[in-house]
């Protein structure tokens, strides 16, 4: 008998065991580490919609009035990383080729839309060589699931921009405006938004609102 060599023993169950314990292991950390990334997505997301969240400046105008008007300045708006809901089919205000004009700050700004009423609005920066645009949008009612960006349709929108091309009517000053603003027999509520072209994030304007009873064209 030879003493001092120990029998060698059936390693095959116990080697599979352990195969299978550190699969299941590294399973449940791969489901753990899954979670805790959507978690992460979810709560940026959140956060990127909270940063995106603009609150607009109330104005009002007595019955009566045909002139709102107030001042402003860009460096009080905030920039808006997403534009996709202006050239999407139910909002249709200007399209993906001159987002570039809306990259600027946008200072935002809401007042009530009466029955029977048109507006023009129009927006005076102060630097005549500023470049800004302008946007305004009706909804039934300016509520923050409808305050841009998270604008998914409204009743009309229109907007304004510096053209390199000519555009019949539309002097290229540095002044812009936008018409049609209207509301026939249901009230609305219309957003304004002053931007800087260009990523302008500072200057001056006055915005204006021109306030007429709306007639029925013959």
């Amino acid at each position: 008998m030879i003493s001092g060599v120990l029998p060698l023993q059936a390693e095959g169950p116990q080697k599979s065991l352990t195969q299978y314990n550190s699969f299941t292991i590294n399973q449940k950390t791969m489901r753990t580490t899954i979670i805790i990334f959507i978690f992460i997505f979810i709560t940026s997301i959140n956060q990127l919609m909270a940063q995106n969240s603009h609150t607009p400046i109330e104005l009002t105008a007595e019955e009566g009035q045909t002139l709102v008007t107030t001042r402003g300045d860009l460096k009080d708006g905030d920039f808006m990383e997403y534009l996709y809901w202006a050239w999407d089919a139910a909002v249709a205000c200007f399209t993906e080729p001159e987002a570039e004009k809306f990259t600027g700050k946008h200072v935002l700004y809401k007042i009530d839309l009466p029955s029977y009423t048109s507006f023009k609005i129009t927006v005076i920066p102060d630097d005549k060589q500023a470049n800004f645009s302008l946007y305004a949008y009706e909804a039934g009612r300016i509520t923050e699931a409808n305050t841009v960006p998270n604008l998914k349709r409204c009743v009309r929108c229109e907007a304004d921009f510096y053209s390199e091309r000519p555009r019949k009517g539309r002097p290229q000053d540095h002044t812009r405006w936008v018409e049609d603003i209207l509301a026939i027999r249901n009230p609305y509520q219309v957003l304004i938004g002053v931007v800087g072209a260009n990523g302008l994030a500072e200057g001056g304007f006055e915005l204006q609102i021109e306030i007429a009873p709306y007639r029925r064209p013959k």
